[in-house]
């Protein structure tokens, strides 16, 4: 089974289309599959959904977290919803060949990075969470970034668990954490009463005494003139969205209001539409297994069709098949390089699992097989960047040819599209070294699968050797060009 987790990153931009894109842009450089896109104006809020592999998606919210720094600063944002950070909030949720478990480990790893690279205050949360009260994610952002802004670095209880005890003095702080899948579910009024709001909110929620498993919160929707209860159902099987209908309009009537839309914001499980469904319809004897006929399809398709893995390469074959100029020979090139690293793993997890393993072995054997998932990871995102770089090159061709920058630009670009194959081309010499190193430990049954594994990444950097080298001819800097092609070089003959 493929390992699949997704992220929800929330930051603090609802209004910005050109920002907004910019972040959603940086997730998908690393190689996410963007899943959704929400943006609000009144929460002034953005809730960014995406999937990928765990290493994956560690690069893409990290890569979502120095964007969203770079373009917001919290001392001019202001929103109905509450935040602490430009990118405020980052879940990890198990979807298939995780656990919670991993993805609280997820969280941590991407949460020291974030600390140690970008000079973020993070704290952990939820299912991460280091300290008892900070599962709770109303606790962590209690006081917002003004709030924590005066407190962090004088109350001990506000030291954060990675990064400096300051509050970085644009993007504020982050919370990092893992939880569930969970449901966001808005109830919009026809009223304006704030008043009336805030009591229904108190009533519904479990803090306040309402239904288990759900947050609430009373927000303003001033553009049209009505109150939003916004709740968060943390286990929808226990308080699914018609019991949370069915007690807001009865808390609504006391105050002589109705529910009169919902939103559901982000993704939600289909089960959760399911489960309404058939509470709503009163429904008997049903089975949703048998009697819904997209369920039915995947079942006859999980035990008679393709597995994940080779419909995964069809779309990878088909991309690369298209007349569009991306993906590539970089973008192949980074590809190869993970499968030969993907397949590297598998023949020294398997030797790891062997009885027969020699213990000396053993330490050599882990740190190569940590090595290479490493590698894999920046494989992944290699392959994004590699397209995004020819799709650089030609914005700045596009550019009007009196513009005084278009050359410069051109240049640049031109060079960056040279220096992003030539990091797979070294990368991949390296994760070739790690091969081989572990090659001779392996197991007589996969030693084929070990030459396969360094038979791709040798192949990988040829590929991506050609893609320098292509654009070596236009880069108008001898020095610059000399360079690149002696780095070049130098990484080949590593792989001979």
């Amino acid at each position: 089974m493929s390992r699949l987790v997704e992220c929800v990153p929330n930051f603090s931009e609802g209004r910005d289309k050109a920002k907004v894109q910019a972040v959603v842009d940086a997730a998908k450089s690393a190689g996410a599959v963007i899943l959704d896109v929400e943006t609000d104006a009144d929460h002034h809020r953005c809730v960014l959904s995406f999937v990928g592999s765990p290493e994956v998606c560690v690069e893409a919210c990290f890569r979502v977290a120095k964007k969203a720094g770079e373009l917001i600063d919290l001392n001019m944002h202001k929103g109905e919803h509450p935040r602490m950070g430009a990118v405020d909030v980052i879940p990890f949720i198990p979807v298939a060949g995780v656990t919670i478990e991993d993805c609280a480990a997820l969280a941590k790893t991407l949460a020291e990075r974030i600390g140690r690279e970008l000079a973020i205050p993070v704290y952990l949360y939820d299912q991460a969470a280091q300290r008892p009260e900070r599962k709770d994610l109303a606790a962590v952002r209690k006081g917002q970034f003004e709030g924590l802004k005066e407190l962090i670095g004088k109350d001990e209880s506000r030291r954060p668990d990675f990064g400096p005890n300051r509050i970085h003095p644009t993007a504020g702080a982050v919370a990092v954490g893992a939880r569930r899948q969970i449901v966001n579910f808005n109830l919009n009024l026809d009223t304006a009463d704030m008043v009336a709001g805030k009591d229904i909110a108190k009533r519904l929620r479990a803090s306040g005494g309402g239904l288990p498993a759900v947050r609430g919160k009373e927000i303003e929707l001033a553009a049209r003139k009505q109150v939003q209860i916004s709740t968060v159902l943390t286990d929808y099987k226990t308080s699914s969205m018609r019991r949370v209908i069915d007690e807001a309009s009865r808390l609504a009537a006391e105050h002589g209001a109705k529910v009169k839309t919902t939103e559901i914001v982000g993704l939600l499980p289909r089960e959760a539409l399911v489960d309404f469904a058939l509470a709503t319809l009163n429904l008997e004897n049903f089975n949703p297994d048998v009697q819904i006929l997209e369920n039915r399809l995947e079942a006859v398709g999980a035990s008679g069709g393709s597995s994940d893995w080779r419909a995964a390469g069809r779309a990878v074959a088909e991309a690369l098949s298209n007349t569009d100029a991306t993906p590539g020979g970089g973008s192949a090139a980074a590809v190869s390089a993970a499968m030969g690293c993907g397949l590297g793993q598998m023949a020294v997890g398997i030797t790891l699992k062997s009885k027969k393993l020699d213990p000396a072995k053993r330490p050599e054997l882990e740190r190569a097989h940590a090595a290479l998932g490493d590698f894999r990871a920046r494989f992944d995102a290699l392959a994004g960047d590699d397209a995004q770089a020819f799709d650089l090159f030609m914005a700045a061709m596009s550019l009007p040819k009196d513009d005084a920058t278009r050359a410069e630009k051109m240049q640049s670009a031109l060079t960056h599209a040279a220096e992003v194959p030539l990091k797979t081309a070294q990368q991949s010499a390296d994760a070739l070294a790690v091969a081989r190193m572990a090659a001779p430990l392996a197991g007589a049954a996969v030693a084929s699968d070990m030459n396969c594994a360094m038979h791709l990444l040798k192949a990988a950097a040829l590929c991506a050797a050609e893609n320098v080298r292509i654009n070596l001819g236009g880069i108008k800097d001898p020095g610059a060009a000399r360079d690149l092609e002696g780095r070049l070089e130098k990484t080949l003959a590593a792989c001979a």
